[in-house]
């Protein structure tokens, strides 16, 4: 009976164990403060994949640029320091220009999902940087230029820029800078309230939704239509980490993934709408280019940013072959104006 009963435990405590350790760990970090309205979307992403993984798969998030630089995110995912990381596109746009196709589309990852889209950037992050690409979260969210003083405007309604300190990043300096012949002056997110205070810089591109969150409302006054391009924020897995785990752990990151893509496009423009709302009720004024001046506004834009991605693909293994591929999943000529 003894030997009946102390066998039974340790198959119980050996049973046990073993599904204590079938559940898989991955370790994530994000790009952006936690306060931020796109990092708090990756957070409720990463709560459903631990109630639908319980017992199968977990993600641990360690924290955000103050655990690892924003800059330095793309190279520790593709390191294996992390796992997995939430991030614009754009910070590792210089290995990976394909990302331009997501900066400038007029598409949403349910569309791209679709079309095949995402699909093929998941198959040039695999080949050229060793990445899984698991998702295109929050798009469907276009930019604004923001300025502090009132835009002004040449005879055939064109933005005047000279004399405008503007704020600039890789993501829009293409358009900036080549076409509207701003000289702009670099600087990462966190430092551009602080930049705004001091008078450093009066405007800057950024998002539909997030300025208040970021506070950058206490000095911008004025939001210049129509939006241009399109938030590339993605998550990015280690490849190896990724092809390490069990079947039913990848189905579930991926099933997730697909249906966040579908739930933040949804959640972001009504946020959107929120902020537009608040921002005007404390005194936004919205100025709005028209006509010609408008369709050479949106033109550039999308223009002056595959022209960028071209350049800069040509550089690289396998050239340009995908880029005519790209363009016809992430843009829609015919709804373009």
């Amino acid at each position: 009976m003894k030997k009946t009963f102390l066998g039974g435990l340790l198959a119980g405590s050996t049973l046990a164990a073993g599904l204590a350790q079938a559940e898989e760990t991955i370790t994530a970090v994000h790009a952006f403060p936690e306060t931020l309205i796109y990092t708090q979307s990756f957070l409720s992403f990463v709560d459903k994949v631990n109630e639908a993984g319980e017992g199968v798969i977990q993600i641990d998030v360690r924290g955000g640029p103050e655990a690892i630089g924003m800059f330095q995110q793309p190279d520790a995912v593709r390191d294996g320091i992390v796992d997995m990381v939430y991030t614009p596109g754009s910070f590792y746009g210089g290995a990976l220009p394909e990302k331009d196709a997501m900066v400038a589309s007029n598409l949403t990852a349910v569309e791209t999902r679709e079309n095949g889209g995402i699909e093929l950037i998941d198959q040039i992050h695999q080949e050229k940087m060793g990445l899984k690409y698991l998702g295109w979260f929050d798009s469907g969210v276009c930019y604004n230029l923001w300025t502090r003083d009132a835009p002004s405007f040449d005879a055939d309604g064109n933005l005047e820029v000279d004399g405008l300190k503007l704020r600039g990043n890789n993501v829009y300096n293409a358009f900036f800078t080549n076409y509207l012949g701003a000289q702009v002056i670099d600087l990462p997110t966190g430092e551009v309230y602080a930049a705004l205070q001091r008078g450093v810089v009066d405007a800057t591109g950024w998002t539909q939704i997030g300025l208040i969150d970021l506070k950058w409302n206490e000095f911008l006054n004025y939001r210049i239509e129509p939006c241009f391009f399109s938030t590339d924020l993605g998550v990015i897995v280690n490849l190896e980490s990724w092809n390490a785990l069990s079947d039913e752990a990848r189905t579930i990151l991926q099933d997730v993934a697909i249906q966040h893509e579908k739930d933040s496009v949804e959640a972001l423009q009504v946020k959107r709408d929120e902020d537009f709302a608040r921002l005007e009720e404390a005194g936004m004024q919205v100025i709005t280019l028209e006509g010609e001046a408008k369709a050479n506004y949106l033109a550039a834009a999308r223009e002056k940013t595959w022209e960028r991605m071209s350049n800069l693909m040509a550089e690289q293994p396998g050239g340009t072959d995908n880029y005519d591929r790209l363009i016809e999943l992430f843009y829609d000529l015919d709804s373009a104006n």
